[in-house]
């Protein structure tokens, strides 16, 4: 495994997935920082400070996406993977929103539908560079 094409994909991903959701928050008029303090509260569940906050969503965010890159694009296949990167995305969105975020408030208080599209976006994403990493290697 290319740890290295993972680390990209996931930094790639990291820096789109979140499109969908501050689209949705700017359109709708609601806070667009308000997924980022969510992802701090990972971290810090019970802090309220803004930007003690952003700080840890940052970290949180950065390793999560590292972390999901890396595993994917040791697992997408070869034929497919920016579908396979969605499917992905799907499945991680179920862990992230359904398992994890239930127990956190902020994460629960968010609007479903954005947060599940940044997900799908990251997968594709990931999908994208990764195979498009590979391709460029000759793997």
């Amino acid at each position: 495994m290319d740890v290295r094409r993972g680390l990209l994909a996931g930094a790639v991903g990291g820096l789109v997935g979140g499109i969908p959701s501050t689209v949705h928050a700017v359109v709708t008029g609601a806070d667009p920082l308000e997924a980022t303090y969510a992802a701090g509260s990972i971290l810090l569940p019970h802090e309220r400070d803004r930007a003690r906050l952003l700080a840890a969503a940052a970290l949180t965010h950065g390793v999560v996406s590292l972390g999901w890159g890396v595993a994917l694009a040791g697992i997408l296949p070869r034929r497919h993977p920016v579908l396979a990167g969605a499917a992905a995305g799907l499945v991680i969105a179920a862990l992230d929103l359904g398992v994890v975020g239930r127990r956190l408030e902020r994460v629960r208080r968010l609007p479903l539908t954005p947060q599940v599209a940044d997900h799908v976006v990251f997968g594709f994403a990931v999908g994208a560079v990764a195979g498009r990493h590979r391709e460029m290697r000759g793997h």
